[in-house]
C-alpha cells in the first residue's frame, strides 16, 4: 500500500517548531556524531576517489562497488551486485535493501565517473578544506554521504527499524542499452519506494542553499537528409531542387522559430556533416565530409539533443519537430529519429513538499530557508527514472565544483552538513507515514 505522503509530510512540518535550531534530542545526537566522524567520511571518500571508475572501466566500477558493499553490509543492509548482460556492455549496479516500518526510502548514487582509465586525472589531492579528484563531486562524495547518514541513524538506534533501499548505479554517466535492462532494477526500486532521494551535489550560491525538485530529460536526435546531386548551376531548378544542406538549414531554422520558447524546453544541434560524401557515427560523435562549391550536396546528417521538463512537453516537442521535417523542400527527403537516455523529473507538488521538509531541516541546523533551484541549470540524473512512481528530491550531496573537468573539487566541510541534512531528513520522513519508528529499548 502506498501512503499519501506529501500531505502527511506537510502536516508533520506544520507540527514542528518554526524556530531555527529546533532539533530533537535524537537529531542533536546525529549532529554531534557527524561532527565527530567527518574525517572518517572524508577517508571513505578518498578511498573511492583513488579507485578509477570511468563508466567503461568495468573493473574499477566493481572495485568501488566492493568498497560501498563493505560499508552497507556492516550496517546490516543486504548488499548485492547486479551484473548486466554482456550485450549491455556495462559493469552493473550495487543495490542494498532492508525492511522496516514507516515511509520506504530509496537513496540513489552512482559508482562511475566520466574519467576513463587512460585519463591523467586519477587521484585524490587535499589542500586544507578543498580536495580535488576524479568524481569527487560527481558523485563519490554523495555516495559517502549516504553511508554516513545511515551510520548516524544507526548510532541513535533507529536505522534497524527503517525501510531503505540504496541504489548505486554503475553507468549513470553513460547508461547502457537497452534502458529497460540497464535500469530495470532502479525502476523496480522506484515502484517499491514512497520517497526517492538523490545524492548528487548540493548547491549553495547567491547567499542561499537550494533544493532540487526537478531534473530535465536527455534525448538525442539524428536528422538525416537526402537531396539530388547535380551541378550547382542547376540548383533550385525543377529537376534538381534545393539540395540537402539547404533543407537542413530550413529544418533547423524552423526548430528555432517554431518549437523554441516553452520554459524547460531546449534543443541543440551539436554536430553537422553535409556534402556529397558523408559518414557519421552517432556513438562516437565523429564523421567525415566531402563536398564542392560547384556540386549540389546530396547528404546531410545533424546530431543534436533535446531536454524537457515533463513527459508531455517532450512528447509535444517531438511531434512538432517531426511535423517540420515532413515539409520537404523540392527533391529532398528527411528522417528524424530520437533516442531517449533520461526521462524528465517534473517539479510535482509532492517534490516541492519534500523541499519544504529539507528547508526545515536546514533552518533547524541554523542555516537559512532553502529556495528551489532552476532545473534549467542542472542536467539529467538517475532519480528521474523513479520520479513517475514516487515523490523525489535531488541534490542532497556535498558542495563541489568543476564536475566533469580536471578541476573537479569539493569543499570538505560541506560533507558534515550534507550528512546531517540527509540523516535528519530521513529520520523525519521515516515517520511521515503516520507511524512512529520504533526506538531502541
Amino acid at each position: 500500500m502506498r501512503y499519501p505522503l506529501a500531505p502527511i509530510i506537510l502536516l508533520l512540518l506544520l507540527s514542528l517548531s518554526t524556530r531555527a535550531g529546533a532539533l530533537s534530542d535524537d537529531e542533536r545526537a546525529i549532529s554531534d556524531w557527524v561532527d565527530q566522524h567527518q574525517e572518517q567520511a572524508i577517508a571513505l571518500l578518498e578511498e573511492t576517489v583513488n579507485i578509477g571508475s570511468g563508466t567503461m572501466n568495468h573493473q574499477g566500477v566493481r572495485a568501488v562497488g566492493d568498497v560501498m558493499a563493505r560499508e552497507l553490509n556492516a550496517l546490516d543492509l543486504e548488499a548485492r551486485w547486479i551484473d548486466m548482460p554482456e550485450s549491455v556492455n556495462r559493469a552493473g549496479h550495487l543495490f542494498a535493501k532492508k525492511g522496516g516500518s514507516g515511509a520506504k526510502l530509496l537513496l540513489i548514487g552512482h559508482l562511475d565517473t566520466v574519467f576513463e582509465a587512460d585519463d591523467e586525472f586519477q587521484a585524490f589531492k587535499r589542500s586544507g578544506n578543498i580536495a580535488e579528484g576524479p568524481g569527487i563531486s560527481d558523485m563519490k562524495s554523495g555516495n559517502a554521504v549516504i553511508i554516513y547518514a545511515l551510520k548516524a541513524l544507526a548510532h541513535i538506534g533507529v536505522l534497524k527499524h527503517m525501510a531503505i533501499t540504496v541504489a548505486y548505479t554503475g553507468d549513470e554517466e553513460k547508461p547502457g542499452r537497452p534502458l529497460k535492462i540497464a535500469r530495470k532494477d532502479l525502476l523496480e526500486a522506484g515502484q517499491w519506494a514512497d520517497i526517492a532521494l538523490g545524492f548528487e551535489g548540493a548547491i549553495t550560491t547567491e547567499g542561499y542553499d537550494w533544493a532540487t525538485v526537478a531534473r530535465r530529460s536527455s534525448t538525442s536526435w539524428v536528422l538525416e537528409i537526402k537531396g539530388r546531386q547535380a551541378h550547382s548551376s542547376a540548383i533550385f531548378s525543377e529537376d534538381v531542387g534545393a539540395g540537402a544542406i539547404n533543407e537542413a538549414a530550413r529544418i533547423l531554422n524552423a526548430f528555432y522559430t517554431e518549437v523554441r520558447g516553452e520554459y524547460g524546453l531546449t534543443f541543440n544541434a551539436g554536430n553537422i556533416q553535409g556534402g556529397t560524401a558523408v559518414t557519421y557515427e552517432a556513438a562516437t560523435n565523429r564523421g567525415t565530409t566531402f563536398g564542392k562549391t560547384n556540386v549540389v550536396p546530396s547528404h546531410t546528417v545533424v546530431h543534436g539533443g533535446i531536454r524537457a521538463l515533463s513527459v508531455d512537453q517532450l512528447k509535444n516537442a517531438k511531434q512538432r519537430m517531426q511535423g517540420i521535417v515532413a515539409k520537404h523542400l523540392p527533391h529532398t527527403e528527411a528522417t528524424l529519429s530520437f533516442d531517449d537516455s533520461y526521462p524528465p523529473m517534473a517539479p510535482t507538488e509532492g517534490n516541492k513538499v519534500l523541499a519544504l521538509a529539507l528547508s526545515k531541516v536546514n533552518q533547524d541546523l541554523g542555516r537559512g530557508a532553502m529556495k528551489i533551484w532552476d532545473p534549467l541549470r542542472r542536467g539529467a540524473a538517475d532519480i528521474a527514472f523513479v520520479a513517475p512512481y514516487t515523490d523525489a528530491l535531488a541534490g542532497l550531496g556535498a558542495l563541489g565544483e568543476g564536475g566533469h573537468t580536471p578541476n573537479e573539487s569539493l569543499h570538505l566541510d560541506s560533507m558534515a552538513l550534507a550528512i546531517k541534512r540527509a540523516a535528519i531528513l530521513m529520520l523525519r520522513l521515516s515517520k511521515g507515514s503516520g507511524e512512529e519508528s520504533a526506538q531502541e529499548p
